[in-house]
């Protein structure tokens, strides 16, 4: 039976490729036809939304291509995404202005306490001399979005392990939640192989639940400063680590 349905799935399956193969072609020899009486192609929008969508449906998308190159069709998709966005973020509701009071007392406050805030300054040593006694029990944790054809957001999820400086868990969700953050914490770490610490940022996502399932397996976690999204890449602290043992 699952011989048989397997078999069907790939039947299938080729017919959509050849289908795909066949609107390549036919597209491009109506772009030469409207193209014919000049020297330059005659391309429009729904020429590049169209290879657009078969390069995001069909893996061999190249071996059909052949009045553009791969690149530039990977350039429309990145172009119409900035174009999308830049419309997008221009027809959000505007943010309310900030009353003038405000903003002398912002002032204000800032002069009369110049210490306050987090500053620019390269990692102290008692910060190195952590990631030094504490790689082998160490463990980063981040979020960061990927983009796809429809425009919409997925948001990644990734644990990298310090001392192999390797990946050890990510998982993708298009919603995010708290609940589903700690779950993946539980996934990561089954049995007794939780590590001792867990850097990560402040972002509200992990929430109270995430906190209390790192510390019923017993992690302490280590949050960056706050207001400082220069420490909020994972990658800064592996590479801190490897400047500070190769000096």
């Amino acid at each position: 039976m699952l011989t048989v349905l397997f078999s069907l799935r790939d039947c299938f399956r080729g017919r959509a490729v050849l289908q795909a193969e066949i609107l390549a072609l036919r597209h491009q020899l109506l772009v030469l036809q409207r193209s014919s009486r000049g020297r330059r192609l005659r391309l429009r929008w729904a020429d590049r939304v169209l290879w657009v969508w078969l390069s995001r449906l069909w893996n061999n998308w190249r071996s059909a291509l052949l009045l553009v190159k791969p690149e530039t069709v990977i350039a429309w998709h990145r172009k119409g995404f900035r174009l999308y966005w830049n419309w997008k973020i221009r027809h959000l509701e505007e943010r309310p202005c900030v009353s003038p009071e405000v903003r002398n007392l912002i002032r204000k406050m800032s002069l009369a306490n110049p210490r306050w805030g987090a500053h620019r300054k390269p990692p102290s040593q008692t910060w190195r001399t952590f990631l030094k006694n504490h790689a082998k029990d160490l463990v980063s944790a981040d979020f960061f979005i990927v983009s796809t054809i429809t425009f919409q957001l997925l948001f990644v999820f990734l644990i990298l392990d310090h001392d192999r400086r390797r990946p050890i868990h990510f998982a993708v969700t298009s919603n995010p939640t708290a609940e589903w953050t700690a779950r993946q914490l539980l996934q990561a770490f089954p049995w007794d192989h939780a590590p001792r610490y867990l850097l990560r940022d402040r972002d509200s996502i992990y929430g109270e639940k995430f906190c209390e399932t790192a510390k019923w397996m017993g992690i302490r976690e280590v949050l960056t400063a706050p207001r400082s999204p220069w420490q909020k890449d994972q990658a800064s602290y592996c590479t801190s680590l490897d400047r500070f043992e190769a000096s």
